[in-house]
């Protein structure tokens, strides 16, 4: 089997770096001014009185939780939300940082595309919760929240954009997850309609092979039936014809099953063709029905379906003349046209094929796959007809 294409990068980099790295680089980023770098600001706020505690215990959490967001999406939001929240609260500041709120909105959006919409749904509330939720434990618990965000320091807008990122990551993480589930969905159509297919094909192709010989046989031993204690030898003759239509019959069973078991790969093996209607013909008329096959225009080589398909069709047809038809002989026409293939088959027998049988169904499929018309219906005069149009690709009419 070919390899599998690599994944694009993106897909590559997991998701504890798409957390960890702008949330790192926020925490590294706010507790710049404590060392006094340049071009820092000059007044940085005091960290609480165990603020570094906070801060090296918030940083553990966060981490660990980016860590465990592939295996277990919801505890490593949760231990990324809490560090954050410690990490915040260590360095007294007035409101989260937008690169520790990015990377929570990131968590937000793999949780929608990754996870079940309930717990998505519960991260993307706790993400919104974590703002008003650090105010109200900074400034203190008896103050309206509406004051909260009177301030000018932690106000109402600074909410309402973190809030919308959260919201745009878990609408863009939710699209993924339906996007994927609609690609699962459709894969898993198109593979069920594939089995059904190739069932429907093995159906035909089973009906195909068998139906012909079983009529042969079951008019040999009729015959040899007939004649057992007057025509001893015609008996023997019609039991041997037996013995070498169940044996072909097995063969091509035998064909057919390796065609089946052969790699995708390997090209189909095409059991029959037009190149065996007169051997067809020949095996019917021994078993008592005389087939006339008669060719217009120039004989060619065929594209292997329409070859197989023009086969079976006549076979089938032929198998329904010994059966139903009450008749002695039936008549196989091909025609080699410039852009097509007319075959057809007529007796002069009490008519026979209701368009309910596997027979006429398994024709009539094989017909409209390949694009072609298909008529069967009795004759005004007498008799049964079915006919075939079966248009030949350009290149191969030419």
């Amino acid at each position: 089997m070919p390899a599998s294409p690599p994944l694009p990068l993106l897909k590559r980099v997991p998701p504890g770096v798409w957390t960890g790295v702008p949330w790192t680089y926020g925490t590294l980023f706010s507790i710049r001014a404590f060392f006094h770098l340049p071009f820092m600001p000059t007044d940085p706020f005091p960290p609480t009185p165990y603020g570094w505690a906070l801060i090296v215990s918030g940083s553990v959490l966060a981490l660990s939780g980016c860590l465990l967001l592939r295996p277990l999406p919801l505890p490593g939001f949760g231990l990324l939300l809490a560090g954050t929240y410690a990490v915040t609260l260590g360095l007294n500041g007035l409101t989260l940082g937008l690169f520790h709120y990015t990377a929570l909105a990131i968590a937000v959006g793999r949780l929608a595309a990754t996870a079940d919409r309930r717990r998505s749904l519960l991260a993307l509330v706790l993400a919104i919760a974590v703002l008003p939720a650090y105010q109200f434990t900074r400034v203190g618990l008896g103050r309206p929240l509406v004051a909260l965000y009177d301030t000018g320091r932690g106000d109402w807008r600074s909410w309402s954009s973190l809030t919308l990122m959260a919201v745009v990551a878990w609408l863009i993480g939710n699209s993924v997850r339906q996007n994927r589930a609609y690609t699962e969905r459709l894969t898993t159509q198109a593979a069920t309609q594939a089995v059904t297919a190739e069932r429907l094909r093995i159906a035909r192709e089973m009906h195909d092979t068998v139906a012909h010989s079983i009529g042969i046989i079951a008019l040999q031993a009729g015959a040899a039936a007939r004649v057992t204690t007057t025509q001893p030898e015609a008996a023997r003759e019609a039991m041997r014809a037996v013995e070498r239509e169940g044996r072909e019959t097995l063969a091509g069973l035998r064909r057919m099953l390796v065609a089946l078991r052969a790699a995708d790969s390997e090209p189909p093996v095409v059991a029959a063709g037009l190149g065996d209607i007169d051997r067809l013909a020949a095996t019917t008329t021994a078993a008592g029905v005389r087939v006339e096959v008669r060719r217009r225009g120039e004989p060619r080589q065929l594209p292997p379906d329409i070859d197989l398909s023009a086969f079976r069709i006549v076979q089938e047809s032929v198998t329904n003349v010994v059966r139903h038809a009450g008749t002695r002989a039936c008549r196989v026409t091909l025609d080699y046209r410039e852009d097509e293939l007319a075959l057809e088959v007529t007796d002069d027998g009490h008519g026979h094929g209701t368009g309910t049988g596997f027979g006429l169904a398994g024709m009539r499929e094989r017909v409209a796959l390949l694009h072609g018309e298909f008529t069967a219906a009795p004759r005004p005069e007498g008799g049964f007809r079915v006919a075939v149009r079966l248009p030949v690709p350009a290149t191969v009419a030419r």
